[in-house]
């Protein structure tokens, strides 16, 4: 933990009236860049707070992943004191950021057109569940929804038979979270060239479709379509980690020059002559078949023994983990993408270092989660206005 800020987005504020996964999981990322994002709540708090183990009342584990190097802020925005601070923290302000319901911003006044009256160059980042323009505008969205509307829910259907499924991660969310931060820099880098500020819509649906079908639309690239979708390779059955002798292992000879090598080396140099499997148009087609074949000499070697093998020959591979073995991982001990931090509500808690390198503007870790309304005091203070009233 530091003071300073080294990132490339410092000097930058956000005030975010984000919460649950998505809008918190962009901010995170704006926040590790060096931006000072303002998290404003209510007095009950976001209510990621109170999701997975928590040492201290409103600080649940999802929080604290999501919600390191910002502060808090409890205002009321349906009371005209809240109203007031709100105004006065937005005209300081780069980026009004949120993830409520158009409506809901309205009715408060602070709709688009209601924040740039205040900051004519203010970027507006909109996380909203369906673009503004489709007959789904005004309804929720959650994860489990984006990812039954989208198709995506069907991919388990599709490689497995039997009834849809949601991935076990929010992946909608922190999908769509990518998406909402990049535009967030997008738009700042416009401002930066233009002085316009702008209004931002990230709409959760249309996002995560779009990620969702860039290699799903297969068939149906090509008009007319051959009702064909989703990459073949992806949702056959035999894409899994390979059992080895003494557990499993994750392998992808891609070039030929690899599968040559692999099936050398697994005692069936024959396979690649065989016109199914010798190109990697023929490869795609005859997946099925070739899966079944890795997964037969897999078998025939321990993991480790694989491991040594392949990485000498530079075949891609690597050992399957578990989630508690991720935690003991060399490469990431080596590079310290775990760390352990003193809580200052006197708990220690696991966080991981930003994954992007920045060699001029690297990312840190500044401040810890805050306690719920931990910086309403010093924030407002600031801007000349007492704590809010209820």
């Amino acid at each position: 933990m530091t003071t300073s800020n080294t990132g490339p987005l410092a000097g930058i504020k956000i005030i975010d009236m984000s919460s649950v996964v998505l809008g918190p999981f962009a901010t995170l990322i704006l926040a590790d860049l060096g931006a000072e994002v303002i998290k404003v709540e209510t007095e009950v708090g976001d209510i990621m707070r109170h999701a997975g183990p928590a040492p201290h009342p409103g600080m649940g584990s999802i929080y604290t992943t999501l919600n390191g190097n910002k502060k808090s802020v409890c205002i009321n925005a349906k009371t005209p004191a809240g109203k007031a601070e709100l105004r006065a923290l937005i005209a300081e302000a780069d980026v009004f950021f949120h993830n409520v319901r158009m409506k809901g911003m309205e009715r408060l006044g602070f709709a688009y057109e209601d924040v740039a009256s205040i900051k004519s160059d203010i970027i507006y980042v909109h996380c909203a569940g369906y673009g503004k323009d489709g007959p789904y505008a005004d309804l929720p969205a959650y994860d489990d929804l984006i990812q039954v509307a989208s198709g995506f829910a069907d991919m388990i259907r599709m490689r497995d038979g039997g009834p849809p499924s949601y991935m076990p991660s929010l992946v909608a969310d922190k999908t769509v979270g990518l998406y909402a931060a990049y535009a967030t820099m997008a738009a700042l880098f416009h401002k930066e060239r233009t002085g316009e500020g702008q209004f931002v819509q990230v709409p959760m649906f249309e996002t995560f479709t779009f990620f969702h079908l860039m290699e799903n639309l297969y068939g149906e690239t090509w008009l007319p379509g051959n009702g064909h979708m989703a990459y073949s390779r992806s949702v056959n059955p035999n894409r899994k980690p390979y059992p080895t002798k003494d557990g499993y292992i994750g392998l992808v000879p891609y070039s030929d020059a690899q599968w040559q090598l692999f099936f050398d080396v697994g005692g069936k140099s024959e396979v690649f002559s065989d016109p199914r499997f010798s190109t990697y148009e023929a490869r795609t087609a005859n997946i099925t078949e070739l899966y079944g074949i890795i997964e037969e000499v897999a078998k025939t070697r321990t993991t480790a023994e694989w491991l040594e093998i392949l990485h000498k020959l530079e075949i891609p591979a690597m050992a399957f983990k578990s989630n508690e073995e991720v935690l003991e991982d060399p490469h990431l001990k080596a590079v310290g993408f775990f760390q352990t931090l003193d809580h200052p509500l006197g708990a220690k808690y696991r966080t991981m270092r930003h994954p992007v390198h920045f060699s001029k503007t690297p990312a840190v870790e500044r401040s810890h989660p805050p306690a719920l309304g931990a910086d309403t005091e010093i924030v407002l203070s600031a801007l000349g206005l007492g704590a809010p009233l209820e």
